[in-house]
């Protein structure tokens, strides 16, 4: 994805001020002036002209730029604190003895420094001096009347201050002893806590100093190291002698953002390296910073965004950013929704909401199987689903249970890639371009004032019946590599001609293929399409053939994501706009919920057309009567054939659910039709000249429930 940055807050400018500039010589006054703008501070003639010139630079700091941002960091500090309050409460005991031990210090220092006061050692120093004057001169007898008083001045002030200090004691004791718990609590307190304060050492720290571990650190040195790791800044170290080494010249950062780190860096100039080029060493660059490269985001600014060809945006996430339980998609809890809206896809590395718009748009999903490329599809059709006024064509070469719902809804469904499929397919683009000839024709017929750009629009949508038209495809290699050489030029030329000029008439592509190599999926097809998704691929060529030639050294590259990136792709929406998404989830009874809600939503715009109008077990799932399960997917497996060889038969059904039909033969499956109630009129039918054993369409729909067939027609 392209970075956002926060557009610099510009200063205010005076107003403009025009001032006339000859073009020849004043000595012609006929000759013509041109008026050329000028602003006011940037005349020779202001003398406050550097003092009124405000520079374009940002007054808020990066993190209060934006919502997000403020968000992100708001949540970080949260967190922060939350790991700090954990921390330090499963601790309280140790500080609880801690305390304990430094009071007890500190009540032994306290004792120290008051027991020369307590003994009265002044009074002590006067008498050892009388004694040792009394040695000398014994005959003196006022000295030693003087020492006999000095002795007991001392014995009585030491009496008095030691009753003191034990009534102050046994007060305070007896006083915490029948106060108030909570007082008893208030009054220990007051008397533990200086004394641990008088217990502390200079090294002493009360509460251990808990810091969260980061999985990423990041700094200004860390980044020039890892540019110069690539080969993006000249050798050498910026020492004492290398004072003049290359550094990027950091316009933000490093600064933690949420649950990573966030800086925006400018290339030195005089190096030849440019924006690009970091790109393109992600990998690089993310094994010097210790991280998987799937943690580290990098896009350039562009000059809308302030850059410049040697800026980049870079954010480093602590840890996989893409791992976690799914996002349930919005769609699942809309009653309606307006295709002409973007639709809602997923979330960035950062918890950004991504929205692509599809109005006038054609979409391409690729991948390995099993990484969640047709759930991410299904959501552009699930949103096209809650709108009326949406008509959808859907084909599915693999012919699952993945896009069985839509046959309630459906215009027209077909399933697999088998011959008779292929024939409906070829018959569904012929009747799609017949349809877009038609919308055109129409269009050119309509005035400016209804039709000013002709194209459609919400307003000729509704008055000319024209609803946008959902072309899905999944699995388009199957189809391909059925086919003849001329029907597959055929239909690779009816593709092209529906993503190249039916946007215009309302139609909107959205197809689908595993590795699209160039026998599966033509370059000419998936060039002309502008969305483009990839999940997992294997290499850097295979991301590129779905994203685009060179997209890859662009930063776009699907190669990096791993197997448990399930439903995690690289969206490329421009030339050079891209970014991983990891996409809402929406599953299959969510599809199936959301299918229904489109069949009542286009009964009642009496939009209910083509195949779903006339789908026998489609009425049933919408009148809540319930098929015998062979004689639903009998029907489904038989959509496109007024007969089939038994054997064919199986085999379509065994596609459409191996756990459930896998063991069937011919006895079995006859069996389990019979008991639906299906009734054979002969056992052998005629298919290209062949007979065999198989079954009619017709004896599998005369099955059907009385009361279906009524509630249907």
């Amino acid at each position: 994805m392209t970075e956002t940055l926060a557009n610099p807050v510009g200063g205010i400018r005076p107003p403009l001020t025009l001032i006339k500039t000859p073009t020849a010589p004043e000595t012609a006054p006929e000759t013509a002036v041109v008026e050329t703008p000028v602003e006011a501070v940037d005349r020779v003639d202001n003398p406050l002209a550097d003092w009124l010139t405000v520079p374009d630079a940002p007054v808020l700091p990066v993190w209060a730029r934006s919502a997000a941002s403020i968000k992100a960091n708001t949540a970080a500090f949260v967190r922060l604190t939350w790991w700090q309050a954990r921390y330090h409460g499963i601790r309280t005991p140790k500080y609880l003895v801690k305390t304990l031990l430094l009071a007890a210090r500190g009540f032994f220092r306290a004792t120290v420094g008051l027991w020369p006061t307590l003994s009265a050692q002044d009074h002590t120093a006067t008498v050892k001096a009388l004694r040792a004057q009394s040695k000398a001169k014994p005959e003196d007898i006022e000295l030693a009347t003087r020492l006999q008083m000095a002795h007991a001045a001392r014995t009585r002030t030491r009496r008095w201050r030691f009753g003191a200090a034990a009534v102050g004691v046994a007060a305070a004791t007896i006083g915490i002893a029948l106060a108030d718990p909570l007082l008893q609590t208030g009054m220990a307190g007051a008397i533990v806590t200086p004394l641990a304060y008088l217990g502390r050492g200079k090294e002493t720290h009360l509460l251990d100093q808990g810091a969260p571990p980061l999985r990423v650190d990041m700094s200004a040195q860390q980044l020039n190291d890892a540019l110069r790791a690539a080969g993006l800044l000249k050798s050498g170290r910026a020492s004492e002698d290398e004072k003049d080494a290359p550094r990027v010249s950091c316009s933000m950062g490093p600064v933690r953002d949420g649950r990573g780190w966030a800086v925006i860096f400018d290339l030195p100039r005089g190096g030849g390296k440019t924006a690009s080029d970091v790109l393109a060493k992600r990998e690089v660059i993310a094994q010097e910073l210790g991280v998987d490269e799937i943690q580290v985001i990098m896009s350039r600014v562009r000059a809308a965004k302030g850059g410049n060809a040697g800026r980049v945006s870079m954010w480093v996430a602590d840890d996989d950013p893409y791992l976690g339980t799914p996002n349930p998609s919005p769609l699942a809890s809309l009653e309606q929704f307006s295709v002409w809206e973007p639709i809602p896809f997923g979330q960035d590395a950062r918890g950004n909401r991504i929205e692509v718009p599809v109005m006038w748009q054609s979409m391409f999903f690729g991948g390995l199987p099993r990484r969640g490329k047709t759930f991410t599809q299904r959501l552009m059709t699930a949103a096209g689903l809650l709108d009326a006024y949406v008509r959808h064509y859907v084909a599915d070469g693999k012919g699952g249970a993945d896009w069985m719902p839509m046959r309630a809804v459906a215009h027209r469904l077909v399933m697999g890639a088998e011959d008779d499929a292929v024939e409906a397919l070829k018959a569904m683009l012929a009747e799609l371009l017949v349809e877009m000839e038609r919308r055109f024709a129409i269009l050119r017929e309509l005035p400016t004032s209804i039709c000013p750009e002709g194209k459609l629009t919400p307003e000729i949508v509704k008055a000319k019946n024209l609803p946008v038209i959902f072309v899905t495809i999944d699995e388009l290699q199957e189809y391909f590599t059925a086919m003849e050489k001329d029907d597959r030029e055929q239909v690779i030329n009816d593709l092209c001609r529906i993503a190249r000029r039916g946007p215009a008439a309302g139609f909107v592509s959205n197809f689908a293929s595993q590795r699209p190599d160039a026998d599966s999926v033509p370059t000419k097809l998936r060039e002309i399409i502008t969305l483009r998704y990839s999940t997992q691929v294997v290499d850097r060529a295979s991301s590129d053939m779905v994203l685009g030639k060179g997209k890859a050294a662009q930063g776009a590259d699907a190669s990096v994501l791993s197997e448990e990136h399930k439903g995690v792709g690289v969206l490329v929406t421009g030339p050079a706009s891209y970014v991983t998404v990891r996409a809402d989830y929406l599953d299959g009874p969510g599809f199936a919920t959301l299918c229904q809600k489109g069949r009542v939503l286009r009964q009642a715009a009496d939009q209910l057309t083509g195949d779903a109008a006339g789908d026998v077990t489609a009425a049933a799932d919408a009148s809540g009567v319930k098929l015998a399960p062979i004689l639903s997917d009998a029907l489904e497996v038989m959509r496109h054939s007024p007969r089939m060889f038994t054997t064919d038969l199986i085999a379509a059904l065994v596609n459409l659910d191996e756990d459930v039909y896998g063991d069937f033969n011919a006895e079995r499956l006859a069996s389990e039709l019979e008991a639906a109630g299906v009734k054979r009129t002969s056992k052998q039918v005629k298919i290209s000249g062949t007979n065999a054993a198989g079954y009619q369409r017709r004896d599998i729909e005369a099955a059907v429930p009385a009361e279906i067939l009524l509630a249907h027609g």
